[in-house]
This record gives structure tokens, sequence and C-alpha cells, in this order.
């Protein structure tokens, strides 16, 4: 069985047992998380939600506040001496998708 789920603007495709990085969600560590389905599908067939999909439930547990590597920004413009160089850290949360119902 597998379900997509949406967190943050974007949908992810999960079953139980998944480890998935969510955006940051403000969830302590062990705390229980319930995601929004839109589809949910097994070997009988598929059940699609408009938009959500009423009386199906998926259940995770937060298992991380994490930071992704590390991505360089550099700006430069020719001939006019300008360079910049930025660098950004994204902040995920580490997610174990524990029941799907």
């Amino acid at each position: 069985m597998y379900a997509v789920i949406v967190s943050g603007g974007k949908q992810y495709r999960v079953s139980q047992g998944d480890v998935i990085y969510v955006e940051k969600l403000d969830q302590e560590v062990d705390s229980t998380i319930n995601f929004d389905v839109l589809m949910m599908g097994n070997d009988d067939g598929v059940q699609v939600g408009t938009p959500i999909l009423e009386g199906a439930k998926v259940e995770g547990k937060v298992v991380a506040q994490v930071k992704g590597e590390k991505i360089l920004i550099y700006k430069y413009k020719s001939k006019k001496n300008y360079h910049r160089r930025a660098g950004h850290r994204q902040t995920y949360t580490k997610v174990e998708i524990t029941a799907i119902g």
C-alpha cells in the first residue's frame, strides 16, 4: 500500500516504514504528525481525492531536525570587478512513516 501526501507545498509518494525529508516543521523529535492524503493505492486499485482524500490518514514520527548540504551561490559580472559568494544550508525534518490507513 502506498499514499501520496503533501507537505510544504511538495508531494511525496510514501509507504509504511519509509523515511523522508520534508521542509522544516515546528515539531519536537519523537512527536507524531498527520499528513493530508491526496491519493492512496494498493493491489485493488487507486483512490484519488478532490483534492484531499476524506477518511484517509498517514501518520509519521519525527526522527530528527537536519540540515542539507551547503550550496554555494556565486555572482560575477565580467570586466566590472564584481564578485559575490554566498552559502546556504536548507533545514529539513526527517520523518519516518509509521501508519497508512
